[in-house]
């Protein structure tokens, strides 16, 4: 049994342009459909499992009034009669048949567990449901479709319903995180957007009337091609307006101008009314708008406009603080509407590092005797001879990291770096140094004010030491590096900064990952998933398999490329963790401390493994080459090639 949960959704800016832009197919004059999206805390909870028949049962008190407990075969036919009949399970039909016509699939039963998303207001409650089968599906019957591809048969399943859904609808299947979507004919591209400061949105539940299929019956009979005033103004408005507010709400996020935000919300609304509501009688909204202006609520936020297809169904603001959200909360409810709080959280850049350099380096031995492996020196392209750790703390920082902990075995090797990064050479060596090298000196010296120590006094595995610095990481995501692996980027940026750069688009567990051959897989971990992009770079991870065999992973662990051919992925060296991760090691270590166990090793893999599981994982391709220190054939490759 599965455990999932699907949120609403909430359309900031674009409402409209996703049908709208999917008229370019007949007219390229119409500019393409472009949308804000994110998915709200509000949604529905459901554990779900194989059955031999389609099953939907609800334990959830929400709905208790509505609901009725459904089942039926798994035959195309009668699903496809379920979903045009209008019945209140119309949608959840219509995503099984498509998924039964195109995919052959058995059944599932589906047990809604809570439901905490309003119905019939312009959250999507009906593409929140339909993604939640076709995800029940796809993960149930392995069928491997990424996020998008979830959507899109979302998308489809609703169609085959009496609904006519845009196309937007469906982005709940993104999670809780603000998304760019773009609508260019057939095309659809998601983007997630950055956000920099907290941003307090309350949106409500109007509890009025909106006739969505008669607004959008309307709006319609100006596409594909514009005839009259009226209809030239609503293309012009769902169109390069549109494109030009979007912009500037990216630019407003993205830069944490939040007044300016709230101002653009309410001169979206007044472009709607002035254009696109005079297009349908169903988008008279008085209700909206007395919210809209009453004096309360425009002395907490910095703006609001409508939600969704705009009538009287749901209106939303931008609270001007947290007390401010909270009290426009009560005001709207005391008003007999059924007010939400909605929190856009900044996504932390990656600014802290982990690298664990406690091990004894066994294979390197006897040198490890004289020398800890992250200091054995590299020759590099620049002519220069670094120390491994050297190197490793350069490719931090010119990412933008700043501040970077290393994990030791004891304080008694911490002189080491001491001696490295904190004393400056004696005049006599001083001397000894052209210009180049004595400004040189002075960055090496600027790297151990960056530094931090924390000690791994027992050796209990890689999780327990990446758990040492638990602390350092201050609860935000931080980057961890492996302390006898280098990397060469192929780019221009450093294979950190790409990754850094791909947390901030996903923010979620990310894990670097490169191709190896199938004849090497029993020694690596195996990742196997679903590209998210279309250029092949960031794999939804769906199974973390350590050493398989090759015939098991031929079968079973194969990722197809842009050509179509398998390929076998392992994790490249570089990772960044979510708190969660640490939260899960502390898991770990107390239940073995519980067990009166206080030897087994508390591994990186499985802690991974189960925040995967909960929250997902995605592994990025890096532009680059990595290049393991810790054996001799592997130390004697890097110093002849990585200065190539």
């Amino acid at each position: 049994m599965m455990k999932l949960f699907v949120p609403g959704r909430l359309c900031l800016f674009g409402e409209h342009t996703d049908w709208a832009g999917h008229y370019r197919t007949m007219n390229a004059d119409i500019a393409p459909g472009a949308a804000i999206v994110t998915g709200i805390e509000q949604g529905i909870y459901a554990e779900v499992e194989r059955s031999s028949i389609f099953e939907l049962y609800s334990e959830a008190p929400e709905i208790e009034k509505v609901w009725q407990d459904f089942s039926c075969r798994m035959d195309e036919v009668e699903l496809k009669r379920i979903a045009k009949s209008g019945s209140f399970f119309c949608y959840c039909a219509g995503v099984a048949s498509y998924m039964l016509e195109w995919y052959k699939v058995g059944g599932v039963r589906i047990r809604i567990t809570s439901m905490t998303l309003p119905m019939k207001s312009g959250l999507s409650s009906s593409a929140a449901i339909c993604v939640l089968v076709a995800r029940a599906f796809n993960l149930l019957y392995n069928l491997n479709l990424n996020t998008l591809g979830e959507m899109n048969i979302a998308y489809l399943g609703e169609l085959r319903t009496s609904s006519r859904c845009g196309r937007l609808d469906q982005a709940c299947a993104f999670g809780v995180k603000p998304n760019l979507m773009t609508f260019d004919g057939d095309e659809i591209e998601v983007r997630s957007l950055n956000v920099k400061k907290h941003l307090y949105w309350v949106f409500a539940d109007l509890c009025a009337e909106k006739d969505t299929i008669k607004i959008l019956s309307d709006l319609n009979k100006a596409y594909p091609f514009p005839t009259t005033d009226a209809d030239r103004a609503e293309h012009e408005a769902l169109g390069q307006q549109n494109l030009d507010i979007i912009d500037r709400a990216i630019r407003y996020m993205a830069e944490g101008e939040v007044e300016a935000l709230g101002r653009l919300m309410t001169e979206a609304e007044a472009l709607f009314d002035a254009k696109v509501a005079p297009m349908s009688p169903a988008l008279w909204s008085p209700k909206l708008h007395s919210v809209l202006q009453d004096p309360n609520v425009q002395r907490l936020v910095w703006g609001g406009k409508g939600v969704g297809s705009h009538g009287d169904g749901s209106v939303q603001f931008l609270a001007r603080s947290a007390e401010a959200q909270h009290q426009l909360v009560d005001y709207l409810n005391d008003r007999g509407l059924k007010a939400y709080e909605l929190t856009l959280k900044p996504v932390h850049t990656v600014r802290r590092a982990i690298i664990p350099v406690a091990g004894f380096g066994t294979r390197l031995y006897p040198a490890t005797r004289a020398l800890k492996k992250d200091f054995f020196p590299i020759p590099c392209h620049d002519g220069m001879v670094r120390p491994v750790i050297l190197i490793l703390l350069e490719e931090l920082i010119k990412s933008g990291i700043e501040e970077i902990c290393l994990v030791l075995g004891s304080e008694e090797e911490r002189q080491q770096y001491a001696d490295y990064f904190e004393r400056p050479l004696s005049d006599e060596h001083l001397s000894k140094l052209n210009a180049e090298a004595r400004e040189y000196e002075a960055h090496i010296l600027d790297i151990g004010k960056r530094l931090h120590y924390v000690y791994q006094r027992e050796k209990r595995g890689f999780g327990h030491a990446v758990y040492q610095a638990a602390q350092f990481a201050r609860n935000e995501p931080v980057m961890l590096l492996l302390g006898d692996t280098i990397y060469r980027s192929d780019s221009n940026k450093p294979c950190a900064l790409q990754l850094i750069e791909e947390y901030e688009r996903y923010n979620t567990l990310m894990v670097s990952i490169h191709s190896i051959p199938l004849a090497d897989v029993s020694h690596y971990g195996i990742l196997h998933g679903i590209w998210e992009d279309k250029e092949h770079s960031v794999l939804n991870v769906d199974v973390m398999c350590e050493k398989p065999k090759p015939s098991y992973a031929e079968e079973f662990l194969g990722v197809r490329n842009k050509d179509g051919e398998r390929e076998y992925y392992s994790v490249f060296g570089q990772y960044i963790l979510t708190p969660e991760v640490f939260a899960q090691l502390h898991e770990d270590i107390m239940r073995r401390e519980i067990d009166g166990d206080h030897v087994s090793e508390i591994e990186l893999t499985s802690a991974l493994e189960a925040v995967r599981q909960r929250s997902g994982m995605m592994g990025v391709r890096l532009k680059g080459r990595m290049f393991d220190m810790g054996n001799p054939t592997a130390l004697a490759r890097c110093v002849e090639q990585y200065s190539k």
